[in-house]
């Protein structure tokens, strides 16, 4: 009787020990783990869709749609006073408007990678540091006028 006591106790304290010890091991940090860099790390924030009109040749032709998401560094984001956002889309919307190569025929030979860097360095310039890591392209598509239904 008094053994099948004995073992009990034990295996309660090496229980007790063992929970106690994996606690202890995934609440601290060991020596020679950067806890940092796993902390930190990006945060990818989708944009609203933004509608460009194309206009050719004075006419209304159709509009370019894009949805973007952009990378940036968590801590820095939530730190910011203004956050990024409105600016990603002003930036884009006027590139885009602004674009004489943009053929809406033939989207698929659009250099959508020099949009991204424009728009990262844009934003970045006028933000003050370099926030934004990478722009991302989700969606880009042409809807013809005619394609358009108006409610």
């Amino acid at each position: 009787m008094i053994r099948l006591v004995a073992v009990g106790l034990w295996m309660c304290l090496a229980t007790l020990a063992s929970s106690y010890g994996a606690v202890y091991y995934m609440t601290h940090q060991m020596p020679g783990t950067d806890q940092d860099t796993k902390l930190g790390g990006l945060d990818y924030e989708r944009l609203r869709p933004i509608n460009v009109p194309i206009l050719e040749n004075g006419a209304l032709q159709g509009y370019v749609v894009a949805q973007l998401v952009f990378t940036a560094d968590g801590d820095s984001l939530s730190n910011v006073a203004v956050p990024p956002h409105p600016f990603i889309v002003d930036e884009t919307f006027r590139l885009l408007y602004a674009d004489e190569s943009l053929n809406f025929r033939r989207l698929e030979r659009y250099d959508l990678d020099r949009l991204k860097v424009q728009v990262r360095e844009t934003v970045n310039t006028r933000l003050g540091s370099d926030l934004i890591q990478d722009i991302l392209v989700e969606e880009f598509n042409y809807f013809a006028k005619d394609d358009v239904i108006s409610h």
